[in-house]
């Protein structure tokens, strides 16, 4: 799966965005909290309901560069209004969305 991540396909998992309260969310960011690893064991059971076509998703998001699915993110952000892809967005989120993709990426592949 060679296309880019889109800003459709962020819309489509919005609501994986919006689960979590901004301030909850702003905290996380802050504070670099490894949010897959205090949520592992309902991860690790959510792997044997994946299809191929969704692991090939995630695996597009783990081989994206951050900067370019926080752009993504802003973009989405403009149009919606949602503030957890604001914070997202920030780039003092990079190194919480880094270290989050690759406990994903130890816990699913």
């Amino acid at each position: 799966m060679d296309t880019p991540i889109t800003e459709e396909d962020v819309m489509k998992l919005m609501d994986v965005f919006t689960k979590v309260p901004p301030f909850l969310l702003k905290n996380f960011v802050a504070h670099n909290i490894n949010l897959v690893q205090k949520f592992r064991p309902q991860v690790e059971s959510y792997r044997s309901k994946l299809s191929e076509e969704d692991i090939l998703k995630i695996r597009k998001v783990l081989d994206t560069p951050v900067p370019e699915l926080q752009a993504i993110l802003g973009r989405v952000y403009d149009k919606t209004g949602q503030k957890q892809l604001n914070i997202l967005s920030d780039p003092r989120a990079e190194a919480f969305i880094a270290g989050n993709l690759r406990e994903v990426e130890k816990v699913l592949f």
